[in-house]
């Protein structure tokens, strides 16, 4: 069953079971995990856990991920409340309530921050670790599977380590990790990458039997999700992102083979890479977080010579896929912990090409990410400020109206501000693209509301744009504070952002 797994010895008598475990994680304890949107997370020892709450155990934690984890994790940990206080992304829908209601305390943070942030001592002494782990090597140190997350600083921070060694996750990921953790101020140096597909670290993270209080053996698979087929609208924005960037080859701003590629997640940024497949671009390298069933089909294509990332993130079809041709992938894949994937002094040197998903853009360029309506937290910024602000061009793709058209996704003042004006290049959704760079506020506005905003909304929007300016006189950004919002209260007393005649 785990033959093999296991290669230091001594570690065969730290075998325990989830139970076990799971009891090891005391009341007010901070507990850092593996996973990554989500892959690679812990799964055996926190449904453990969250039984022995059910059953009238009193603990509550601190849970630190790497980013999104499963069910298992957020879900299970949530309804039995567990959780107290949660960074630094999510996704899970049980969670999401939670956290928008005083139930939970929740920071969001830049993915890149969050390992760093931990070394320097900002969020407190982290108590245990759990990892999931394909391999334990001789020496005791670990081999993550699907992800890299934050593993390495948590295991590297964590006063112990408790190990869920997964015998579903295949033993050729260890060919697939690039661990590297780097020195703290003012000890830093440069970190050596210079090419998305450079290697500069280990295999796996020291750790050593030592620091090791437990092994739990399980085979839970990844709890992975479906991707949404490509339809009309983000296939269409899928083709305009293309003719856009090869109108920027034709300028001389691009090479032919493009710079290294960042791309978000779900289910627009994964038909927004499914766009290059049938373009001519050709020999490209991704250089990203998170790898998604368009990135191994491009990788099946010959188009993508390498790519680097974070966590890989398939759906079923794709996890199959991937299991199949395992080797084949081993070679094109790199995974990372997410301080290096995210990190902005790479990302500025390879002159990463961002391209992240908006909630909603305003008028003057300005991206909000997060939050609906500006109050409720959707699941976090993750990575997308890491790229945008360090990015060669820095890209966000929106469809032009969501819940049927009743809400536009291009408004006047964006409800919550991730992304600001100062950080975006270019929006594209279904309609067209709006190239912001060399824009004052008042030609960025013209340029959002006739190539980017719904046909619909683009009378109100002008309408709104012509009175501010009339209004404040012609203003560097003219801006009519109190009807700002007028589209989002339309939404929340009507239903729609409409006006109803």
């Amino acid at each position: 069953m785990y033959e093999g797994r296991i290669r230091c010895k001594e570690l065969l008598d730290k075998i325990i079971s989830a139970e076990d475990a799971a009891s090891l994680i005391k009341d007010g304890m901070t507990v850092a995990t593996s996973g990554f949107t989500p892959s690679g997370y812990p799964k055996a020892v926190p449904l453990a856990l969250a039984k022995q709450a059910e059953e009238g155990r009193k603990v509550k934690i601190n849970l630190f991920t790497g980013a999104s984890v499963g069910y298992e994790l957020d879900g299970a940990l949530t309804k039995t409340g567990v959780i107290a206080r949660r960074l630094p992304y999510q996704t899970n829908g049980d969670l999401r309530k939670a956290l928008n209601t005083p139930a939970i305390e929740y920071q969001d943070q830049h993915l890149s921050h969050t390992p760093q942030q931990v070394r320097y001592g900002f969020l407190g002494n982290i108590d245990v670790a759990i990892v999931e782990a394909c391999i334990i090597t001789e020496d005791g140190h670990i081999v993550p599977t699907t992800s890299g997350g934050n593993s390495a600083t948590f295991v590297q921070e964590a006063d112990f380590v408790i190990v869920e060694l997964n015998t579903s996750q295949p033993v050729q990921l260890e060919k697939m990790h690039d661990v590297y953790i780097p020195k703290d101020p003012p000890n830093r140096e440069p970190i050596p990458i210079v090419k998305a597909g450079d290697r500069i670290g280990t295999p796996y993270i020291p750790c050593g039997p030592e620091k090791i209080a437990g092994i739990v053996i399980t085979d839970i698979p990844d709890a992975v999700r479906p991707l949404a087929p490509i339809d009309e609208v983000s296939g269409a924005i899928g083709k305009n992102l293309v003719e856009f960037l090869k109108a920027e080859v034709a300028a001389g701003r691009l090479p032919k083979n493009l710079l290294p590629l960042q791309s978000g997640v779900g289910n627009v940024a994964n038909a927004v890479l499914a766009g290059l497949l049938d373009s001519d671009f050709e020999n490209l390298e991704f250089y990203s977080e998170v790898i998604q069933d368009s990135a191994m089909d491009l990788i099946d294509a010959g188009k993508f010579v390498v790519c680097s990332g974070t966590s890989l993130t398939p759906s079923e079809e794709g996890l199959k896929r991937f299991q199949d041709n395992i080797d084949f992938y081993s070679d094109k894949i790199i995974l990372r912990p997410q301080e290096i994937s995210n990190n902005p002094e790479v990302a500025r040197r390879l002159g990463v090409i961002s391209m992240n998903t908006a909630i909603e853009v305003d008028i003057y360029g300005h991206v909000n990410s997060t939050h609906v309506m500006g109050t409720k937290m959707m699941n976090g910024i993750g990575g997308s400020g890491d790229f945008t602000r360090n990015a060669y061009l820095s890209i966000y793709t929106t469809t032009s109206c969501a819940k049927g058209g009743d809400i536009s996704c291009v408004v006047p003042m964006c409800s919550h501000i991730d992304h600001t004006e100062h950080d975006v290049n270019v929006i594209v959704s279904e309609y067209g693209v709006a190239d912001l760079r060399n824009k004052s506020p008042r030609e960025r506005a013209l340029e959002i509301i006739n190539n980017v905003a719904h046909p619909d909304y683009r009378p109100l929007l002008m309408e709104y744009y012509e009175e501010a300016l009339k209004v404040t006189k012609g203003a560097h950004t003219p801006h009519l504070i109190g009807r700002a919002h007028d589209f989002h209260k339309r939404f929340l007393e009507t239903g729609t952002m409409k006006i109803k005649k």
